[in-house]
């Protein structure tokens, strides 16, 4: 059996890994992006999404949250590993290997993390024939982002599309207090249809992980609703 004396990690090439996090929120009727424009090579001048080297002394969860601290200002979110990315030519500056994290945020939250005259931007996804489309609200035609950062975005939509409905993820693209009908946007908004009024609510109603507040929404010019809470299971005293 080979011991560690007898291992040089000279004798083999080492790549680089970096994590990249795709920050969703919504934005009206469309799934937002958090955005840098890079400042230097390679790709300067290009849309990309947060991201950096994993430090030596790091996992990789940490890394992606000193990501979202120190390059969006945000804590604490949803946060959920992705996938691995590692075509040898996707960095041309070395062998990078990116292991992608997506991240969910409320829009005040996502607004808060963009400071006003900053290469920062919200980026707004778009649904085509082929996949998915990145705008910058900044810009006016659709963009292509630096590295494969466009299959990230890709991918961490298509994440957030397919846990709809079987987990409480929708929770996390509201604040902590909440009304049906905004509840009700988000998952037409992610799942990309309509959905029928009544059948949701009683569905969200019945699932025990809303907790009514007792609260009536203020300054609307409708009807206001009412305010509720997200609960999660078990968490019920």
């Amino acid at each position: 059996m080979a011991t560690t004396d007898e291992y040089d990690p000279d004798d083999f090439e080492r790549p680089s890994v970096t994590v990249d996090v795709a920050i969703l929120t919504v934005v009206e009727d469309r799934i937002g992006v958090l955005l840098h424009r890079r400042p230097k090579g390679p790709f300067a001048g290009s849309w990309a999404l947060p991201g950096g080297f994993v430090q030596m002394d790091e996992s990789l969860r940490e890394a992606a949250e000193r990501v979202l601290r120190d390059k969006g200002g945000l804590t604490e979110l949803h946060l959920e590993q992705l996938a691995t990315f590692g075509d040898p030519e996707r960095d041309p500056r070395t062998r990078v290997i990116s292991v992608a994290y997506m991240a969910l945020a409320d829009l005040e939250e996502f607004r808060e993390s963009i400071p006003a005259d900053t290469d920062v931007a919200t980026g707004l996804v778009n649904e085509v024939d082929d996949g998915w489309q990145v705008e910058v609200d900044v810009d006016v035609d659709p963009v292509e982002l630096a590295f494969d950062h466009d299959q990230i975005v890709a991918t961490a939509v298509n994440r957030l599309r397919g846990k709809l409905d079987w987990t409480p993820v929708g929770f996390q693209l509201l604040p902590e207090i909440f009304t049906l009908r905004e509840l009700q946007h988000v998952h037409e908004v992610v799942g990309g249809r309509a959905v029928n009024t009544q059948s949701f609510r009683r569905r969200m109603l019945a699932s025990g992980e809303l907790e009514d507040t007792g609260e009536l929404e203020q300054d609307v010019n409708h009807r206001p609703g009412s305010l509720y809470r997200f609960i999660e299971q078990g968490a019920q005293s």
